[in-house]
Formats: structure tokens, sequence, C-alpha cells
């Protein structure tokens, strides 16, 4: 099969271009695949972090593509879809996470689907986390442009199908990262992060934005004991003064926290990566509203269980195969019963064991079949 994938790619950087570069990979072993990227994804203005791009410490997978589309640039819309159909591709497939996409690939994929050329949409989000109002009609009339949609978890598809009812689809949950490398022992980890291997570490990984539910974290250190330590790794998505604050007025009130508390606000890089997760104990996903999150999939690479809220496709992709525990409610103290329940369970081997089941069924191998065999059904 012909298959040319629009998307993010290097030299970008995140979870999404990760994620395409290893289905890329696993695509490119049984078919003709051509990469085809974006010359400008956001302008500088719009983007809220420091770059948008790797940097010399990134395990970056490098993957040979073509930039040919600016999300500004009108102009740039008609020559992409002009390229790819040039190639005479028996489908494109890209890749949706915002509404600020919806123009630029929207009109790509309706150029190219009236050149009898099958689209294929891979959903990360279908109405954002932090809503605007434009953000349903842009999605709808960009899902109206595929031929077929894959869903990577129950909420981002009940969205999708809110939208555009009759639109072909198949759910397909994401696949594991595996490119970070071997656990390290925790002791060697806890030494990298400069903290000693002493307690039940827990950890935030990943960008932090409002929805993200730092602040219930943070909240929930002061009701657990001297044992925990909270390891937060991530660049913030906004000013970081409010968190910073409030951890500042739990440590008046209980100078433990200092030491007990660790901040790494700050984009953290691939090859960094192994050391967060080898030094913790569980990964916590405090989340106040959520579709699927990757960060649970670097977390079974490494075998690390995962405390999660019950919002969006958390529950089905941690309580569902046993790979962690789900708060009763979304807030501090149901955090910390779930945290407190995990280290009181009776057989935590089993949360392990669970992990190990999950990785072998979550393969980019699995993802890439369904994929192909989707298309092939359009």
């Amino acid at each position: 099969m012909r298959i040319a994938y629009l998307s993010t790619f290097y030299p970008f950087r995140g979870g999404i271009a990760q994620f395409n570069a290893n289905l890329y990979e696993e695509l490119a072993k049984k078919h003709q695949v051509r990469a085809f990227t974006f010359s400008r994804q956001y302008p500088s203005l719009l983007f809220p972090g420091k770059t948008q791009y790797v940097t010399e410490r990134d395990k970056a997978k490098v993957v040979e593509s073509t930039a040919l589309l600016d999300t500004i640039n009108p102009f740039t819309y008609f020559s992409t879809a002009k390229i790819i159909a040039s190639l005479e591709p028996d489908v494109v497939v890209m890749k949706y996470w915002m509404s600020y996409l919806a123009p630029s690939l929207g009109m790509v994929a309706k150029l190219l689907r009236k050149k009898g050329i099958k689209v294929v949409t891979i959903l990360d989000n279908v109405i954002p986390h932090e809503r605007k109002f434009f953000d349903k009609p842009f999605s709808r009339w960009f899902l109206k442009q595929n031929s077929g949609c894959i869903a990577m978890s129950s909420s981002v598809l009940d969205d999708m199908l809110s939208l555009t009812p009759d639109k072909p689809y198949i759910l397909q949950p994401h696949p594991l990262y595996d490119h970070f490398g071997a656990k390290m022992e925790k002791e060697k980890a806890c030494e990298r992060l400069g903290i000693k291997p002493d307690k039940k570490n827990l950890l935030f990984f990943g960008l932090i934005r409002d929805y993200k539910g730092l602040d219930l974290l943070i909240e929930a250190m002061k009701h657990l004991d001297d044992s925990y330590r909270l390891i937060i790794a991530g660049e913030s998505y906004g000013s970081f003064d409010k968190y910073q604050e409030q951890i500042k007025n739990l440590i008046a009130k209980n100078s433990s926290l200092a030491e007990r508390i660790v901040v790494f606000n700050r984009y953290i890089d691939d090859d960094e990566v192994p050391a967060f997760f080898s030094a913790s104990d569980l990964c916590v996903l405090p989340y106040k509203s959520a579709t699927q999150s990757g960060i649970t999939a670097i977390s079974l690479h490494f075998e690390i269980p995962v405390i999660a809220t019950r919002t969006g496709g958390l529950a089905e992709t941690v309580e569902e195969p046993g790979i962690g525990i789900i708060a009763d409610e979304i807030s501090a103290e149901g955090i910390v019963r779930a945290i407190e329940s995990y280290f009181t369970h009776p057989d935590k081997s089993l949360f392990t064991e669970n992990i190990r089941k999950a990785k072998e069924t979550m393969s980019w191998t699995s993802f890439a079949k369904a994929l192909v065999d989707f298309c092939k059904s359009l």
C-alpha cells in the first residue's frame, strides 16, 4: 500500500511527533510510506513553550519528511494537496489534536478526497480540554473531510460521534512508547535527579496545563505523611507562579514539604525520561478532564503503576487492564485515597503482572495492522 503521512515529524518535538515517528517506522516495514510535515506548525506568538523543535538531548527518531504545510498560509493548503496527490497514494494518514489545525489539515483532506484519495485521521482530541467557542464547528468541519477516523479512547470516540455520527471509525488503544531505553535501578535514578531513594516517590510528568490538575496533587501532599515525595517534571504552558505559591503556602504550614515536593519546571529531554520514571513508585494523573494520555504509555513502558482520576478515557486505560487505581473522585482527598490504597494493597505485584500483559497487546505492530485493515475496508 502507498501511504502518505501528513503530520508533525522531526525536527518538531513532543509526544505527537514521537507517536508519528513510531507509527511511520512500523508502517514502513511492509508499505511504501512518505512523510510530510509542517513548514510552520504554530506561529511563535501562539506557542506557549520555549521551542517547538528537538534539542540535541532528545532521543528523537529522525524521520525523513518533506516540509510543505504552513498552518497560517492558505496557499500552502492547495500546494500541499497537489504535491501529495501527484504521488497517487492509496491513503493519506493525518493526526488531529486541536481545532487550530482544522482549516489547514481539513482543506488538504477535502482537496485530496475530491481527487478520489482516501484520508484517515488518528484523533488525539476532538473537543479540546480548554475549550473555545469555535472548537466544535471547526472540528465538525474537519471530520467531515475525512474518509474515516481512528479514536484511541472511548471519550474521543464519543466526541467524534457527537459531531459526525455517520463517520466510519475504529477504536484502537494508544501503543506504548519504546524508544526511551531500559529502566534504571531506583537508587541510580534518584542519584541522577539529586534526591535520596528513601521515600515513596509520586511522579507528575509532562506538560503542565490547568486541566491536568497539578493543583489537586500538590494539595494532596498535605494529607500524605512524610514517607511520600512528589516529583513534578515538565514544562508549564502558562505561568507556574500559582503552583509555586501553593507549594510555598504548604511549606509554611509543614516545613518537611520543602524536601518532599521537588520541581523540575522545564521541558524534559528524552535522555532524562528513564531517570524520572525509574525513580518513581507511582505515576499520578490527577486530571480534571482528559481523553487519553501518552504519559500512561510511557509509564507502562517502565512498568510503573498509574493513579488517575475517572475522566475521559483514563478509567478504561488504567482500571480495565488493572495497571493502577482510579480515584473515587476528582479531588485532593480522592487522589490521596487512591495513592494510599495502592501502597496498602496486599499484593502490588498484580499491577506489574497486568502491566506486562498490557504491553503484549498495545504494540505499534498491532496499531499499524489495525490502521491498514481499516483503510482497506473504506
